[in-house]
């Protein structure tokens, strides 16, 4: 039997091999190219390739007379593997020279630790409802038992007609109105998009430990995501995630009760239903202010679809058009719904999305669980002060590259070179093209 160290030191060889080749991975063994290519996955510690000689966008190679007696169907060539093997991490060197010179990443500022241990709960919110008492419940709850512990409740930052309709101000707004108790817990922080912004915060403000508090579908997710970039992005002694109760769809009260129900009812225009989905103490004619402007703010009209403003109660339909490809492609920009975290799609899986962000950090998400980019910043140059928006795909991100390349529109030829001639736009606009 392998011993603990003999498993580390395999892991940790595999880990080092993908790293050197510029490879990225999925977390279950399995690694990725830069295009979301499977390129190979860790079998006895070593990364074991498939189709080394594979080139992408075309079909296998022909096979050598060796490998034509050989009846697995896994069988590559030795010898022609070790030679695609040996092009392949020359090829890289070529293409990553800077890369290689860049230093490695230090981890989180070192801060001292004053504080115990800081209770969040991270969720959408969209809208409000008697479930999201429960959640805010049991944060403070727990957070009580801390000595010196406190407890902050991040709304979600994302916001579209379909699944999000209310911005960040005004389901903010509503929450504190519905929740007094718990009002000066609320954060209102444009910083906080991400899972990861909240607990750096955390580490910063000198926290020790963190305790997150989701919903029982939420934990595994939380648990993975968070205790990954412990020691990376933040430091803690401790991470602990908490569940806030499952939840029943066929149950009624809190058990059964969601936003996507809450959007449901809107969509359809039942305002009883409606109200049943918020603490009874609210007013009725608050509850009506909510209704009507969560109606006014999804735009409602003629011929929606129900999986597409609330996918969980119409997943056969979402995963129909996933599968024909109609949404969720490959390249496209998706948040997740659960982290507000953002990237680009590089793989689809039969139910699930492997993406990168921008710092390349790789994410899987559900279908379920994700929607289309449409932040109205994706338009901008720079989506904050002194931050480029670098997404690609994104007309932001086209306006910032056409100011970049000499003669590009609105930049004049102020940038280019003695006799220089004006291609900027053209280079930019014939490849722009091509890739769509």
């Amino acid at each position: 039997m392998k011993s603990f160290f003999q498993f580390l030191k395999e892991a940790t060889s595999a880990s080092e091999q993908a790293k050197r080749l510029g490879l990225r991975g999925d977390g279950h063994g399995g690694w990725y190219d830069g295009r979301g290519e499977f390129i190979a996955k860790t079998e006895g510690g070593q990364l074991k390739f498939y189709n080394k000689r594979q080139k992408i966008g075309e079909k296998d190679p022909p096979q050598t007379e060796k490998e034509k007696q050989i009846s697995s169907p896994g069988y590559n060539d030795p010898a022609l593997v070790q030679q695609a093997q040996q092009d392949i991490e020359s090829q890289q060197q070529q293409q990553q020279p800077e890369a290689e010179q860049q230093p490695q990443e230090v981890g989180p500022p070192p801060v001292e630790k004053t504080k115990g241990t800081l209770t969040i709960a991270f969720g959408r919110f969209n809208p409000p409802t008697i479930g999201h008492q429960q959640l805010m419940d049991v944060a403070a709850q727990a957070a009580s038992q801390d000595e010196g512990g406190e407890y902050l409740i991040f709304p979600s930052r994302t916001q579209d007609k379909k699944k999000n309709p209310l911005d960040p101000d005004t389901k903010i707004e509503y929450m504190q109105k519905f929740y007094p108790s718990h009002a000066n817990n609320i954060v209102n922080d444009p910083n906080s998009k991400t899972i990861f912004d909240v607990l750096k915060m955390a580490h910063n403000d000198g926290w020790t430990n963190v305790r997150i508090v989701g919903g029982g579908d939420r934990v595994k997710e939380f648990e993975k995501l968070s205790n990954n970039y412990n020691g990376k992005l933040y430091a803690f002694d401790n991470i602990e995630v908490v569940s806030a109760g499952e939840r029943d769809p066929d149950a009624k009260g809190v058990e059964g009760m969601s936003a996507s129900r809450m959007r449901l009812a809107a969509a359809e225009g039942d305002f009883k239903k409606f109200r049943e989905g918020l603490p009874p103490e609210i007013k009725r004619s608050e509850a009506k202010e909510l209704f009507d402007r969560l109606r006014g703010s999804m735009n409602i009209k003629e011929g929606w679809n129900l999986w597409e403003i609330a996918p969980k109660l119409d997943y056969r339909s979402l995963r129909e058009n996933y599968i024909s490809n109609n949404v969720f492609k490959i390249g496209e920009v998706i948040q997740n719904l659960n982290t507000g975290m953002v990237g680009e799609i590089i793989r689809r899986g039969t139910n699930y999305l492997i993406c990168v962000t921008e710092s390349n950090q790789m994410f899987k998400s559900w279908i379920k669980d994700v929607v289309e980019y449409t932040e109205v910043k994706m338009d901008r140059m720079y989506r904050e002060p002194n931050k480029p928006n670098t997404l690609v795909g994104t007309t932001g991100f086209f306006k910032y590259a056409a100011k970049q390349t000499p003669g590009a529109v609105g930049t004049g030829k102020e940038n280019l070179q003695p006799g220089g001639k004006a291609y900027g736009i053209n280079f930019i606009n014939k490849y722009r093209k091509n890739k769509k």
